[in-house]
């Protein structure tokens, strides 16, 4: 592919991404209520996802999307319910811990699994890959290499986006020292994690 079809598609992912969404907030809110040290798995599942929805988009796999809609309905709907799950977890998670005691993450797979419903359930990013992308690259002329070419250029935008929002809401973390200050930390995690569910919930 040409390098200004590849650099429109990193500047318009770059707007899309970058802006705050349902994604953007379930992973700060994680990151502020747990840390980053666990947040790698729901990262990989939030690329690994949006590289399905391009690859649907790059191979002409738009009526299959539309074909078994029930089923990404179905995964938007779990991925809401998990969400709601982890915001009621943030929001009565204790603020200290007694001695001796180790704090209990979920595991990788659950927050895999959550990643990618989040991601395969989100009409904002699947809106983006069926209706915009192409409007933006000629998907007929695309070959093997220009899907490789695409999904290059597509993880290098989203990671840099991605672990920027991580540093920044690992930052702000480091300053919520008090049991208050976390206890406030937990609840407006677990808002914005409610609010992420809501917004994706809400779309259609």
């Amino acid at each position: 592919m040409d390098i200004t079809s590849l650099l429109i598609f990193a500047g318009a992912l770059l707007v899309a991404a970058g802006s705050p969404g349902p994604s953007v907030a379930a992973l700060v809110a994680r990151v502020i209520s747990k840390g980053f040290r666990d947040v790698f798995p729901f990262l990989l599942a939030m690329w690994i996802g949006e590289g399905i929805w391009l690859s649907l988009a790059v191979f002409g796999l738009a009526v299959v999307a539309q074909t078994f809609h029930l089923a990404f309905v179905v995964v938007k709907w779990l991925g809401v319910v998990y969400l709601l799950y982890l915001a009621w977890k943030m929001w009565f998670a204790p603020v200290k811990l007694r001695d001796g005691e180790i704090p209990r993450e979920d595991s990788p797979i659950k927050l895999f699994i959550a990643g990618m419903a989040v991601t395969l359930g989100n009409p904002k990013i699947m809106m983006f890959y069926m209706a915009l992308l192409p409007t933006i690259v000629d998907l007929a002329a695309v070959t093997v290499v220009g899907w490789l070419e695409l999904t290059l250029t597509m993880a290098i935008v989203l990671i840099g986006i991605d672990i920027a929002w991580v540093f920044a809401a690992a930052q702000a973390r480091k300053f919520l020292k008090s049991e208050r200050a976390m206890r406030a930390a937990n609840r407006i995690s677990a808002g914005m994690m409610g609010g992420a569910a809501a917004a994706i919930a809400a779309r259609t």
